[in-house]
């Protein structure tokens, strides 16, 4: 947690802030702050500032907040990811949401598991819980919009094209291709782009061809086969540093 992130409803008076049982543990065990310290802070979806500590007791922590810094700038990528395990998805949607993308659509594919879709991570609460924790590591404020999109041919017939006009580049990311096609063009993108990633086994050529009709352009991140997790931040990083 290198940001405490509060709410409109953990206001206890103008600038009074009383924390949440979770964030002052943190700031007791973790941080041993103390009377009169400060602390990084921003309101959720608002601004950053300091915080100077009030009030410490075994799990009570009060402060005065000051929220005067705009939130980090956000990356220009809107990430369409085909739903991975279970066991990773947390892992890549949280590397996502640190690295800076706002707009993210989990899709389905022919290799998607159907059972994949079951799972309570993709519950409210649970993207919630995951997207604030991505935010604390990262000190940001601004939550991500995630959409599911468990149809595949629907979402990529009736809605990726909108998408693609909607941003100057797009891309699908997919592997046995030339590793130079296009390498020059994509690590110096600038401006709002698409970025689609398939699952595991990566995408069936039958996807390949609908996505490329709704207005992609294929690449590929070298000659070796990642894993998703592997690939998320591989994409994204070019993008990372031209912001930085």
């Amino acid at each position: 947690m290198n940001i405490v992130l509060i709410e409109e409803t953990d206001f206890i008076g103008p600038h009074r802030v009383l924390l949440k049982e979770r964030q002052a543990r943190h700031v007791i065990k973790v941080l041993r702050a103390k009377v009169g310290d400060k602390i990084r802070t921003g309101l959720v979806n608002g601004r950053i500032g300091d915080a100077l500590i009030h009030t410490v007791s075994d799990s009570r922590v009060e402060f005065e907040v000051g929220l005067t810094d705009p939130a980090p700038a956000a990356l220009p990528v809107t990430l369409l990811l085909a739903l991975p395990r279970p066991k990773v998805f947390k892992r890549v949607l949280s590397a996502a949401i640190t690295m800076g993308v706002k707009k993210i659509f989990i899709f389905n594919t022919w290799r998607v598991d159907k059972s994949y879709w079951q799972t309570p991570l993709l519950q409210t609460d649970k993207l919630n819980e995951i997207s604030l924790l991505a935010l604390e590591q990262a000190v940001d404020t601004k939550l991500p919009e995630i959409t599911l999109k468990p149809l595949f041919r629907p979402f990529v017939e009736d809605e990726v094209p909108n998408l693609a006009r909607d941003h100057k580049n797009a891309w699908l990311l997919h592997p046995h291709l030339d590793p130079v096609a296009n390498k020059n063009e994509y690590v110096s993108l600038t401006g709002s782009t698409l970025i689609a990633i398939g699952p595991e086994g990566g995408f069936i050529p039958f996807e390949v061809e609908m996505f490329m009709a709704a207005g992609l352009k294929q690449f590929s991140l070298g000659p070796r086969i990642l894993r998703v997790e592997q690939a998320v931040p591989a994409a994204l990083t070019p993008f990372l540093m031209n912001i930085s």
